[in-house]
């Protein structure tokens, strides 16, 4: 067991992180094996791969490095978060751009690069990394005015949605885009930029529906399920009335062997059939606790950079948990978005834990800095208390004496 009185760099990260937020990560760690060992034996068949637990060895094999990488980054100093962010949004800005002209076309998108045999998403690394440097230029914008920061962030966010939107991908476009406003809201926007962006939303929206097929027909599948194939949204749906409150048990549900995504983006309904609602209201209390907590530390943060970038973390990690669950249970139109640290996913995985490692390294109590600033101001206090009391009037006993003769 680790002592207060130690002085190592992991005595000082164990006193220092937040362990529930800590933990709640892992449970949805171990909850995510769990469903991929009941959800993707049924995908590797359909896939006709001869090793049913194929996608359970590769879960965990990208979980090993991704819980590395979220307690190794929850190590940093917020001034290296922000140094670590900086570079690997440059690469994996690059790489956005790179999808453009290199990457295959998958379903009607280019979003993966193969790197060494690996499918790559450069956007789901350049989310987290994008929200850390707005944060930080929104910050900088309410210390330093003369600074063109929000005209700096502006700028950060369209050259960000202009390689997305080309790919296409309009669901982290969103994504994107709903973080970066709430950031904006919160460095104290004014109303008419407030308007402007909405409309300009609504805009975007609009024209994405009158000229991109496939998000027209999409929204128009959710508002009339009459009008094209509903057949994942119809399966996943049955998965949860099948379920019931406390599911079929492990390995005994049927919906999912239908579910060409049950290991990924509808994994949710696979935990609805064969654990029960039960478990479905335990997953969404982990995200909510996660997010709440992480709200609650971001409220106590003297550090604006520090206040909005885990805002911004938490909200990122909860939007996209929250798309995921609103798509499986049909209130929401159907997103190819992963269900964090749940869904089956290799760069996701790795992506999701970079940025709760960030939000971590930044929630961290750090009383060392308390007792530097404290201990600089020292000084000067005391030289102001010596000052007033120098002002002060002398007593008469004390001025009468120091008046005599001979004193």
């Amino acid at each position: 067991m680790m002592s207060r009185a130690d002085r190592t760099a992991l005595s000082e990260w164990w006193w220092t992180v937040d362990r529930a937020l800590l933990a709640s990560l892992f449970a949805l760690m171990v909850i995510g094996v769990i469903l991929c060992l009941a959800a993707s034996p049924a995908v590797a068949a359909r896939l006709n791969i001869s090793d049913p637990f194929h996608f359970v060895h590769r879960q965990v094999l990208f979980l090993i490095p991704a819980a590395a990488v979220m307690i190794a980054t929850s190590f940093l100093s917020p001034r290296n978060v922000r140094r670590l962010s900086m570079v690997l949004f440059i690469i994996f800005l690059a790489g956005l751009f790179a999808t453009l002209v290199f990457a295959p076309e998958v379903k009607g998108a280019r979003r993966w690069l193969v790197i060494a045999g690996t499918n790559v998403q450069p956007s789901e690394f350049l989310k987290p990394a994008f929200v850390v440097i707005a944060a930080w230029l929104f910050s900088e914008s309410s210390k330093r005015p003369e600074m063109p920061a929000t005209l700096l962030a502006m700028g950060l966010v369209g050259v960000v949605l202009v390689p997305l939107i080309l790919q296409p991908d309009f669901g982290q476009t969103i994504l994107i885009s709903l973080v970066w406003a709430a950031l904006f809201f919160m460095a104290g926007l004014r109303w008419i930029w407030m308007v402007g962006l909405t409309g300009l939303g609504a805009g975007g929206l609009f024209i994405a529906y009158n000229l991109v097929p496939h998000v027209q027909k999409r929204i128009a599948r959710f508002l009339n399920p009459d009008s094209g194939d509903t057949y994942q949204i119809d399966a996943a749906l049955n998965s949860f009335r099948n379920g019931g409150w406390f599911g079929q048990g492990p390995g005994e549900g049927t919906v999912k062997r239908g579910l060409p995504d049950g290991h990924t983006d509808f994994v949710f309904a696979v935990a609805g059939e064969e654990f029960g609602v039960i478990l479905c209201l335990i997953i969404l209390a982990l995200f909510a606790f996660i997010i709440l907590r992480a709200l609650s530390r971001a409220s106590q943060e003297t550090d604006p950079f520090a206040r909005f970038a885990i805002t911004g973390l938490a909200m990122l990690f909860g939007l996209q948990a929250a798309i995921n669950m609103a798509v499986n249970v049909h209130i929401a139109p159907a997103k190819g978005m992963t269900l964090p640290f749940i869904s089956a996913g290799g760069s996701s995985l790795i992506s999701l834990a970079f940025g709760m490692g960030m939000l971590l390294a930044l929630s961290r109590k750090r009383p060392g800095a308390a007792a530097l600033a404290a201990l600089s101001e020292a000084p000067a206090r005391r030289r102001d208390e010596g000052a007033e009391l120098r002002d002060l009037p002398a007593p008469a006993g004390v001025a009468g004496a120091a008046l005599a003769p001979g004193a």
